[in-house]
């Protein structure tokens, strides 16, 4: 089940909803927590059943180690134990490498846990967090296993400090605005990915549909435009209908993305894309290393390697590896020209180029695959063909409207307008307009059976 599912809007979450307003408060954390769990359970048993020993081993550990911390080498031991336990389960559901011992446990091939990967982040972040004293061990195992299990935050994150999410928890507000508020962001997520994402994947899988031996310049830009444009509104969308979940419960978790797609500059696309795991990327691996190593070329080096283990975490894969490798080597050398007149004046459009150039690695089944495409891009067969313009002619509309909407240009007019009449009559037909996208992406979905899927396991 998926947040995009007509199961979940339609059923599930208005019945959790229900649920979690007819009880008391002290009881709404367990409730969460059991809705959590047969969420789980839709996804299916075995999932359910990695999902609970999962959270148990890591509850053993996080106690384990805040028990025994600065006493003696148990914690030590613990702490070890414990994140290769959380790293390990990740190679293990993620390569093929380890297919053999997955179905030694008696796991399927198409097997997936999903959200994994933020899962583990989480998981290793807290452990680091108890074991250095910064945070003590939860004693109570329903929070710490809706730290793990709740469902908003499941699919897409966001990563989050497990004291962050336990001050979540004690100051949420559960009100009738709040639904207000969170079905609205809700439902922006879902018309991003259900209008935006799915159409633009028919997109970029008809480019796809071509030998890249013979597409020319014009489908090539099409294609991987399209397929850089998809993967923000999948994951941003997919994102916003959990912190829209969450807002709903009264839980107030932090945006993922902050319309990274047409920045300025390279390094403020990489602070707003997948916000929290570039930050946790940047405290648990960037600033220890730093303390190391205070050269400049050294401490380049390590913001490459470190880029370079985000996009390996994203994928799995050699060109994962390399797509971060790019990103952080363009903002390695951006940092040292950034006060350049060009750069400032041209920055948007540099910066739109770097991120389709190096999405070549995230959108390429393999490293040959991905550098013949990169041919195609500068035209080595030709520059337009028939079957570009037909693409062009098909898609020009939604390709437009899905670049201003992957913009902040919006949300800036609101701001400046202040308390003007375009922004009162905007706040009037907004949940008109909230209504209607709703009952868009309703029939799109009906219509298509089910929301697209999209490129990548998280």
């Amino acid at each position: 089940m998926l947040y995009s599912s007509l199961l979940f809007i339609y059923g599930f979450l208005p019945l959790s909803l229900l649920l979690y307003y007819a009880v008391p408060r002290k009881v709404q954390i367990p409730l969460l927590l059991a809705v959590s769990t047969v969420f789980c359970g839709f996804i299916g048993l075995r999932y359910l059943l990695f999902m609970a020993a999962y959270t148990v081993i890591n509850y053993a550990a996080a106690r384990l180690i805040s028990r025994y911390r600065g006493k003696n080498e148990m914690a030590s031991a613990v702490f070890a134990i414990g994140v290769s336990f959380d790293i390990i389960s990740v190679f293990i559901f993620r390569t093929a490498l380890f297919a053999p011992l997955r179905g030694a446990f008696g796991f399927p091939e198409e097997f997936f846990p999903i959200g994994i990967s933020f899962m583990t982040l989480s998981a290793i972040g807290t452990l680091m967090d108890i074991y250095g004293g910064k945070a003590e061990a939860d004693r109570n195992f329903i929070r710490f296993a809706l730290y793990f299990l709740f469902f908003p935050r499941l699919i897409m994150g966001p990563v989050l400090r497990y004291r962050s999410f336990a001050k979540m928890l004690d100051s949420r507000k559960p009100e009738l605005a709040e639904i207000g508020v969170g079905l609205t962001i809700f439902v922006k997520g879902l018309a991003k990915k259900v209008l935006a994402a799915d159409t633009l994947f028919m997109l970029y899988q008809a480019v796809r549909s071509r030998d890249v031996q013979d597409m020319s310049l014009l489908t090539a830009w099409l294609g991987i435009s399209a397929y850089m444009l998809c993967l923000y509104f999948t994951l941003s969308g997919m994102a916003d209908m959990g912190t829209g979940a969450g807002y709903c419960f009264g839980i107030k978790m932090p945006q993922s993305f902050n319309y990274p797609m047409f920045s300025t500059k390279i390094r403020y696309f990489a602070a707003r894309w997948q916000i929290q795991t570039v930050q946790w990327m940047r405290r648990y691996i960037t600033k220890p290393l730093y303390a190391h190593f205070t050269g400049r070329i050294m401490r380049r080096l390590i913001f490459i390697g470190v880029w370079s283990v985000f996009g390996f975490w994203y994928t799995f894969s050699l060109n994962g590896l390399l797509w971060g490798m790019l990103i952080g080597a363009a903002i390695t050398i951006e940092s040292s020209i950034s006060r350049g007149k060009l750069i400032d004046t041209t920055g948007v459009i540099y910066t739109a180029v770097v991120v389709m150039i190096s999405g070549v690695f995230l959108a390429g089944g393999d490293v040959v695959y991905s550098l013949r495409y990169l041919l195609a891009m500068i035209g080595r067969e030709s520059i337009a063909d028939r079957f570009g313009f037909y693409l062009v002619k098909s898609y020009i509309v939604v390709l437009l409207i899905s670049i201003y909407a992957s913009t902040d240009l919006f949300r800036n007019m609101m701001i400046r307008s202040g308390r003007s009449r375009i922004r009162s009559a905007f706040a009037v037909i907004s949940p008109l307009v909230v209504l209607l996208l709703f009952i868009a992406c309703t029939a799109m979905i009906m219509y298509g059976g089910s929301s697209v899927i999209m490129l990548m396991k998280l």
